[in-house]
């Protein structure tokens, strides 16, 4: 959409000189849009280097059409994107068998999605491959295990930095912005000099060098883990947090299959995180998975949806995912006059008309600071002391009547606001 000017000196770097290794016998489809990036790959790759192009019927491809041309035309090589990836993963992860190599990218790739199709046909490499459009496609891959899924390192002729603010490397485990240099940067931007100017700077080492706006850092295996958008960064009660690193945690759950992490503020002043989820996930425990990962001001709200909203170019929609309806699943009621007390300062922390004895506070949209509140209140009306570790660890009314201490009777005089 920004017009980017991509020269064909450009193409021959990306097809002869970034380590493809690919043999002269592959048969690679061809089913992308002609505008879209990866059409280079699907076009190219295969005519400048011996092999053939497949070419895919008219139509969306879907995981029945991949399968019946794979078995068709005894395709070597796929390109997916990450979603497209993930809903064959689901519908049909055999749909690959017989190909060499599968390769994704475009957007996140789910961990759960990689598993399903290793498992499926033991013998297909998955790649995963990352590069802006301003790049030529792609500049890094990975070939992808079992672990935690990065974007790899750099391929040939390309040079990668992170740095910080200004413009010096960090180094490996810390934050920084992702810049590109290498023989596939592009001029630029058609007709726009002043984004040309703004995204295609001057690099420190020679030369020019793409800034890409995206978060990542170096691990210990000299690979490039991507943390998130320098734009969606967003500030939890003073903390800084990368949603695509909650992202990656609660996608790294084997009961979801897809996750997405946003900041929300329904109520004005209480902004929190939410994590819209697919699969079997349980609530509880995808949030103990996540709780056990990251700091306790990074763990979010979740909710599990059937699908994930997506728009016309099949992406998700970050602005059509509902709001989340922290109503209470009316469970028991309380029996006690310290657990009526209990009851009602959840719900007056968490701003609902009634908490049941079982309804978990995170679940029903609480977090660390709603947390430190409940626990102020629960210290003025019952003369109590609870360790703010004994809510995360029991997080009902039930599960505090048990932490409390058993001595001194409750105080029904201070009865919560309603």
């Amino acid at each position: 959409p920004k017009g980017i000017t991509i020269t064909h000196q450009n193409v021959i770097d990306l097809v002869m000189d970034r380590c493809w290794r690919q043999p002269y016998e592959q048969r690679i489809l061809f089913h992308a849009p002609h505008a879209f990036d990866a059409s280079t790959y699907e076009l190219w790759v295969p005519l400048l280097s011996g092999g053939q192009v497949v070419v895919a019927p008219a139509g969306n491809v879907d995981a029945a059409g991949i399968r019946a041309l794979v078995g068709r035309h005894d395709l070597t090589h796929v390109h997916v994107t990450a979603g497209l990836f993930r809903v064959i993963a689901e519908e049909d992860p055999d749909a690959f068998a017989g190909v060499r190599e599968v390769l994704t990218g475009g957007d996140v790739v789910s961990p759960a999605a990689v598993r399903r199709v290793r498992e499926a046909n033991p013998g297909v490499t998955i790649r995963i491959l990352y590069g802006p459009t301003e790049t030529t496609l792609c500049v890094t891959q990975l070939e992808a295990g079992p672990g935690r899924l990065s974007i790899g390192r750099p391929m040939d002729n390309t040079r990668v930095y992170v740095l910080d603010e200004g413009l010096r490397p960090v180094p490996a485990g810390v934050a920084g912005e992702l810049y590109i240099a290498g023989t596939g940067l592009a001029r630029g931007y058609v007709g726009r000099p002043g984004l040309t100017a703004e995204r295609f700077v001057a690099c420190p080492y020679g030369g020019r060098m793409y800034r890409t706006g995206d978060v990542v850092r170096w691990n210990t295996s000299g690979e490039i883990e991507f943390v998130g958008r320098s734009d969606d960064q967003v500030k939890i009660r003073g903390f800084r947090v990368e949603l695509a690193e909650i992202e990656a945690v609660t996608g790294e759950h084997p009961s979801v299959r897809q996750a997405v992490v946003v900041a929300r503020e329904d109520r004005p002043g209480d902004k929190r995180l939410v994590a819209y989820v697919t699969g079997e996930a349980v609530p509880e425990q995808v949030r103990e998975h996540v709780a056990a990962r990251l700091p306790a001001y990074m763990v979010p709200t979740v909710m599990v949806l059937d699908a994930l909203p997506v728009t016309a170019n099949g992406k998700i929609d970050r602005r059509a995912l509902p709001a989340p309806d922290f109503g209470t699943a009316g469970g028991r009621g309380p029996r006690t006059p310290r657990e009526e007390i209990l009851c009602g300062l959840f719900a007056e922390v968490l701003g609902l008309e009634r908490v049941g004895i079982d309804d978990g506070f995170f679940d029903l949209g609480g977090h660390s600071l709603l947390a430190t509140k409940l626990v102020s209140r629960i210290r003025t009306v019952l003369g109590a002391e609870l360790p703010i570790r004994s809510l995360f660890n029991a997080p009902t009314v039930a599960g505090v009547v048990d932490e409390l201490p058993k001595s001194g009777p409750a105080r029904p005089a201070l009865r919560p606001r309603r």
